[in-house]
């Protein structure tokens, strides 16, 4: 995918798997609004130093795969992507998900997140256990 990124004091990589879903799961999401989202996530994402990767969905959730900053506090990203992208939407398709929703809901509260990388979890967790084991078998 991304080669690894780097600042001042920290090379990394960073990929996150991020859904979420409508209010009361409802079908609002049209090939429009959908095409609108995925527009907005990249421009969210890119002024707190991130990249919208990928972008799919289907009529009540949407999936995300991000590359973000280390810096990053992950549930204030999440819920400024759940708010600002909300907040357009609504602005822009106002007339169609008022048939929808009485106030203005549009994102359900809760969300998904999950760490994606290149290497499975126990590919990782066997490197990490093995670190050291040549020096450990030396003799004295």
């Amino acid at each position: 995918m991304t080669p690894n990124k780097s600042s001042s004091h920290a090379v990394y990589s960073l990929k996150l798997h991020v859904v979420f879903v409508t209010k009361y799961r409802r079908k609002t999401l049209t090939p429009g609004l959908l095409g609108y989202l995925e527009e907005a996530f990249g421009k969210i994402l890119k002024d707190w130093r991130c990249k919208l990767l990928e972008f799919g969905g289907e009529a009540d959730h949407v999936h995300l795969l991000i590359d973000i900053h280390p810096a990053l506090n992950l549930s204030t990203l999440i819920n400024n992507l759940k708010t600002a992208s909300a907040r357009r939407a609504r602005n822009r398709f106002a007339e169609h998900l008022a048939r929808f929703y009485g106030k203005p809901h549009f994102w359900h509260r809760a969300y998904y997140v999950g760490s994606v990388g290149g290497a499975s979890l126990e590919t990782v967790r066997a490197y990490v256990e093995s670190q050291g084991t040549t020096e450990r078998n030396k003799p004295a």
